[in-house]
């Protein structure tokens, strides 16, 4: 399925591709968006992007698709219902969901949504059965997955085994309920980014890889020359910059509905000039690299003037202190002059208020005139001891408004002059700076497009500024593409988590293609490093396609379309399911899905049931995958199955790389002859027995293991010596093929214990007891005992 994305708005579901191929435009891709309210809407949308196949790309369109057609539960209920030949009739409804999510990606809501929508079509065109009764539903004969996009696919199981992202609980006590933090993962060693946008961006790119060379070589130049020494300054003084690139989008939101804070304003000050900084330094840089000429050519002088207006106009200090937006001096004169005013008036007021006692009752010892916003100019006077109910605060010339605080508060003469000559300042003014205000975010609203620009390079800028830091200080290379190349090749891998951890690692090589073999049978002890290879194999394939440097000395990386794995199984109550069918469909994912381009990692598949079983389903498998030749995917089998070589279940001989149609594949039929291995080598891990110790080497091999050494692992574990002596006796007896005996002094030890037990039980009886059957005793407890005993 092509790259999606998927909002919802009143109901109604909007559904946006991204492509290419020959329906949309590879280099400058446009959004397609079909209506199914009704069939003719179809059609008729169909005709006119066909008749624009070759027009100029213009903006996405924005057509809203009813949920009827495309709403998520009822798409499931249609992928379930549907006709398929390839499934029996007799499936319950949870192995049909099984089944399907083998070939279908069910965790891609809009994918489930698309073909929802498609079943619905073809069910009202009857596509097929046309003359059957409509109780006949159109047969399905399969599904088939076209990639419209440079992406690269890859499964929810695989970014899990293969610890790309991993979410653990948040260690504060206040977010054990819903925090969530990362835990070491690849993406957590990686994200150095110093903005959140950045962080967005790293984790984007890390869900959706691709293969798209200009795009990962673009990615590679920028990080190549920040690793350069002479560049580390401009590097950290970059980082710094991009510290104060903040969330423009909502402040740009709050100012189109007039909520701007105080704080918006400094941060997008701050925001404006740290791009203009960006923009500077990067003007310095070599404009060879495209990200760094967007960046000197796109922060134009809008954000100039942009910064200039927010610095000549805003009065930060006294925004704080009033907290609401305050303007500077010498803006508005009419401002300034009620400001003066407004300012000047304690002095005024306090000689206003001296007049005013004068003319006052002798017993009022004081009185103050102040000024309430929205209220005006009010006389404020000491509540006397004798003013006690309501008709006692009447004062003769002047006006009772309130009791506040053992004060009374009246409006005289002189206060009512103050407000018809200097009216409500505070109001007046704040009126007139909220106009201001209001201008100011219509300067800023209408350059908003070099904002949101400043937000896309900044923390593209800011992921590869993480990605070489993450390079210069775990000693990474940057890989090569050949597009012609089938595979990978990697010289002294590592893998980047593991390196973090142990004290030493032994890198290793890995290549496959070419002369080399498409699939790798990997055998050895358990805990020589099988997994931690093929892990390793997939994380620098996996970094190669995000357009980050790897941990290898270097790393060649082919056409991979699709990354896919088996290696831990996901267990869940939730499923249902046991491990082994968990198991099973990850391998059937990459039976269904895998092309010639992919990568497939398998650890340890079959062991999850019976031994034989288990070593017949891998080899048939391998088998399968061997029987396609030159559509074989890239694969790399561990297994501690070592029938799977000494009954020789796969085919023998040298190692022949198919081209065309080789000896022993007839098209069609796809045999293979059995004395051609055209794809297949064996792979060991390097031990060394060091009298009853197994020492470890870590290393990759050429050759076959000749043991699993089970015993030695057993002992690391800390089983009982015993145990484990008797379990290599075991085995050795199974492997000669000689029957399997109790040992003797624990058949003898068990003997007196049950000759003790019936002894002590015959000691009991009572022998004159009258009512004693010794026959019953001799029955029942003798002659069971005997049998045990002889």
């Amino acid at each position: 399925m092509p790259d999606s994305y998927l909002c919802s708005q009143c109901a109604e579901h909007l559904l946006l591709l991204e492509g290419g191929n020959e329906v949309l435009d590879e280099i400058n891709p446009r959004s397609v968006v079909t209506s199914a309210k009704q069939d003719e809407n179809m059609t008729r949308f169909l005709g006119k992007l066909a008749s624009q196949e070759h027009r100029e790309p213009k903006r996405p369109e924005i057509v809203f698709l009813p949920s009827v057609d495309f709403g998520l539960e009822i798409s499931k209920q249609r992928l379930l219902a549907g006709n398929y030949s390839f499934i029996p009739d007799s499936m319950t409804t949870t192995e049909k969901i099984l089944f399907l999510s083998s070939i279908i990606p069910f965790d891609c809501l809009l994918t489930v949504r698309a073909l929802g929508g498609l079943l619905k079509f073809l069910g009202r065109r009857r596509i097929g059965v046309e003359l059957e009764d409509y109780n006949v539903s159109v047969p399905i004969l399969g599904f088939k997955k076209f990639v419209l996009t440079h992406l690269v696919s890859i499964d929810q199981d695989t970014y899990s085994v293969l610890q790309i992202f991993k979410s653990e609980s948040h260690p504060s006590v206040y977010k054990v309920a819903s925090g969530l933090k990362e835990g070491l993962s690849l993406f957590g060693i990686l994200n150095r980014c110093h903005c959140k946008w950045g962080q967005k961006l790293l984790r984007l790119w890390f869900t959706r890889p691709t293969h798209d060379l200009g795009e990962l070589n673009s990615r590679l130049d920028v990080i190549q020359f920040f690793l350069l020494p002479q560049n580390l300054d401009m590097a950290q003084m970059l980082h710094r910059l991009l510290g104060h690139i903040k969330n423009v989008p909502l402040i740009l939101k709050r100012m189109k509905l007039s909520h701007t804070k105080v704080s918006d304003w400094q941060v997008l000050y701050k925001t404006v000039y740290s791009a203009l900084g960006l923009r500077d330094a990067c003007r310095s840089l070599p404009q060879s690299i495209q990200l760094f000429q967007d960046i000197a050519q796109e922060f134009s002088d809008d954000l100039h003037h942009i910064a200039s207006l927010i610095g000549k106009v805003v009065d930060f200090e006294g925004s704080l202190a009033e907290n609401r937006f305050t303007v500077l001096p010498n803006i508005d004169p009419e401002i300034d002059e009620k400001k003066r005013r407004l300012m000047g008036l304690p002095s005024f007021l306090t000689e206003v208020a001296r007049k005013e006692l004068e003319n006052l009752d002798s017993r009022i010892p004081s009185c103050s005139v102040i000024y309430i916003p929205l209220i005006g100019f009010l006389l404020c006077i000491p509540r006397l001891p004798f003013m006690v109910e309501a008709s006692d605060f009447e004062i003769e010339g002047l006006d009772f408004m309130f009791l506040s605080e053992e004060k009374l508060h009246y409006r005289s003469a002189r206060t009512k002059e103050l407000d018809a000559l200097l009216g409500d300042l505070h109001c007046d003014i704040r009126d007139q700076e909220t106009l201001l205000m209001y201008q100011l975010q219509c300067q800023v609203l209408a350059r908003a497009a070099v904002l949101t620009r400043v937000l896309d390079l900044a923390s593209r800028l800011d992921v590869l500024l993480a990605l070489a830091s993450a390079a210069r200080d775990y000693g990474y290379s940057r890989p090569r593409y050949s597009p012609q190349l089938l595979g990978v090749r990697i010289l002294n891998g590592r893998h980047p988590l593991m390196e973090l951890c142990a004290r030493t690692f032994v890198p290793n090589s890995a290549e496959c293609g070419r002369d080399k073999g498409r699939i790798k049978v990997i055998t050895g002890p358990n805990s020589s490093g099988k997994s931690i290879y093929l892990k390793q194999v997939g994380l620098i394939t996996f970094m190669a396609l995000v357009g980050s440097f790897v941990p290898a000395e270097e790393a060649e990386i082919g056409a991979v379309d699709a990354i896919f794995t088996r290696i831990h199984s996901c267990e869940s109550i939730s499923l249902g399911l046991s491990t082994f069918m968990i198991d099973l469909n990850q391998v059937a994912k990459a039976v269904n899905n895998a092309t010639k381009q992919s990568l497939v990692l398998i650890d340890e598949f079959g062991k999850g049931t019976n031994t034989v079983d288990g070593l017949a389903l891998l080899a048939a498998v391998l088998r399968h995958w061997l029987a396609l030749g030159p559509m074989c995917p890239h694969i790399f089998v561990a297994t501690n199955f070592l029938s799977l070589v000494q009954l020789q279940l796969l085919p023998q001989g040298p190692l022949v790389q198919y081209l065309g149609l080789a000896k022993g594949f007839r098209a069609g039929s796809r045999e293979i002859d059995d004395t051609l291995s055209p794809c297949i080598s064996f792979k060991t891990m390097e031990t060394c027995e060091d009298g009853d110790d197994l020492v470890f080497f870590y290393q990759v091999c050429e050759g076959i293991a000749n043991a699993s050494h089970a015993s030695y692992t057993a002992a690391q574990a800390g089983l009982p010596g015993n145990l484990i002596a008797r379990g290599k006796e075991v085995s050795d007896l199974i492997r000669s093929g000689k029957p399997i005996k109790p040992v003797k002094e624990l058949l003898k030890e068990k003997q007196m214990e049950n000759c003790q037990t019936l002894v002590d039980k015959f000691l009991k009886l009572d022998l004159e007891d009258p009512n004693l059957d010794l026959d019953i005793f001799m029955s029942q407890e003798v002659l069971p005992a005997a049998t045990g005993i002889l």
